[in-house]
């Protein structure tokens, strides 16, 4: 592959949480953009932004320099590809954005091989705000002569790209997210069981914040995720159903590698419990309703 022109437009497929703000992002950078989301209404908004919204995928990628998958599991991602591969060209750069795992991983990589697409592993690392604000942590893996195509449309989600490999088919920014996700998902669930232990025990979550303060057990994460139970707002900065997705994909990981992770099991079922009650939808904070067998106080 020769040296490639940067791009002057992209395919958004996905317009959840993550890639509405990513969408917004590209086209405030100057990019031509067409998305596509499942729920179109769910993508209408993005027209006031200068987005143009299709209704398929074959439609969004037709024509565009890269196209960007931000969508639920690496399943959805091949099955959105799928449709969209009529209008898909040889050569076009695939950035891979959705946290798919390893074993799904492999199959949007022989995908790629099949219609001649250049693959770029490239999940990220950040929630809704930061995806808003342009401010994600790119993790990439591709080859060179493709990074000047895509450095305008991780200039543009992102504060900073690391490239970890250079060709998909390691899955080396995979498997760095899937290590990152277990360190942010345990944390949460720290947080969330911290804070019910104290409401069981009647103790002032204050008193907690106040003895750990300026020491290396205090947490900014900790901090703001705690007062979002304390407040009641559990508005989805990263879904439950979604958190737990990326848990089981992070146990199946290391049960590739023959690595157990008790926290990362235990952590997954602490998520369904809190979706079986209904949070499925909330903020990945609502592993806190976890802890109770009935209404929690």
């Amino acid at each position: 592959m020769t040296e490639q022109h940067p791009a002057t437009s992209v395919a958004v497929l996905g317009t959840g949480i993550m890639g509405s703000g990513m969408a917004r992002n590209l086209a405030r950078s100057g990019l031509e953009v067409r998305a596509w989301n499942r729920t179109r209404s769910k993508a209408e908004p993005l027209s006031h932004d200068g987005v143009r919204v299709t209704d398929t995928p074959a439609e969004a990628v037709d024509g565009a320099d890269v196209v960007l998958t931000i969508l639920y599991d690496g399943a959805v991602a091949l099955e959105t590809m799928r449709q969209a591969a009529p209008a898909l060209r040889p050569g076009t750069a695939w950035a891979q954005a959705t946290t798919a795992g390893l074993e799904a991983l492999e199959s949007l990589t022989a995908f790629a091989r099949e219609k001649d697409l250049v693959l770029i592993d490239s999940p990220v690392l950040g929630t809704k705000q930061p995806a808003e604000n342009g401010q994600l942590l790119v993790l990439a893996a591709g080859p060179n002569p493709v990074r000047p195509v895509v450095w305008p449309v991780f200039d543009a989600i992102g504060s900073r790209t690391v490239w970890v490999g250079d060709s998909a088919e390691g899955a080396a920014a995979t498997r760095l997210k899937l290590v990152l996700n277990s360190w942010v998902l345990n944390v949460t669930h720290a947080t969330a069981e911290a804070a019910a232990l104290a409401k069981g025990l009647g103790v002032d979550w204050q008193g907690f914040l106040d003895a750990v303060e300026g020491g290396p057990l205090d947490n900014g994460y900790m901090r703001a995720k705690s007062a979002q139970v304390l407040r009641g707002d559990l508005e989805p900065s990263f879904a439950t159903k979604t958190a737990e997705k990326d848990a089981r994909l992070i146990v199946q990981a290391g049960e590739r590698a023959g690595v157990r992770l008790d926290l990362a099991a235990a952590g997954a079922e602490r998520f369904r419990r809190a979706i079986e009650a209904g949070h499925g939808d909330e903020d990945m904070v609502a592993s806190y309703f976890a802890s109770f067998d009935g209404e929690a106080p």
